[in-house]
């Protein structure tokens, strides 16, 4: 699976970015996606989910309530919808992919494909 994740940029603290990847297998609904983020310095941190087919969502804490995870299959993408970011929400960006839902759908290494990361960076 070869994902590619776009969307990423600079904003300022309080607004708005969407993230979108999109994925070569279809149909995308199969596979189970999630969003990690990185910030300098630090590990790898989940930030959301959705599963493949019942398309149910997960969120890290620290995101919810400000973002939102969604699948478009006919657009074969799944777009992470972020509001009122704040600093700490600046890090590269990835999203990754299974093909069969992981009960620890928040460890990175559960996933078998990555796509390149987008930075994101909050101007506070």
């Amino acid at each position: 699976v070869q994902l590619l994740a776009s969307g990423g940029g600079l904003v300022q603290a309080g607004g708005s970015l969407r993230l979108s990847c999109a994925a070569s297998v279809r149909p995308i609904r199969a596979y189970s996606l999630a969003w990690f983020r990185q910030a300098l310095g630090k590990e790898r941190e989940f930030v959301s989910a959705i599963r493949g087919n019942s398309g149910m969502t997960y969120y890290a804490d620290s995101v919810k309530g400000r973002f939102t995870v969604s699948r478009d299959n006919a657009k074969n993408a799944v777009y992470l919808q972020m509001n009122s970011l704040n600093a700490e929400d600046t890090a590269v960006y990835y999203c990754a992919a299974r093909q069969n839902w992981h009960v620890n759908y928040a460890v990175a290494t559960n996933y078998i494909s990555w796509g390149q990361g987008t930075l994101v960076t909050v101007s506070s």
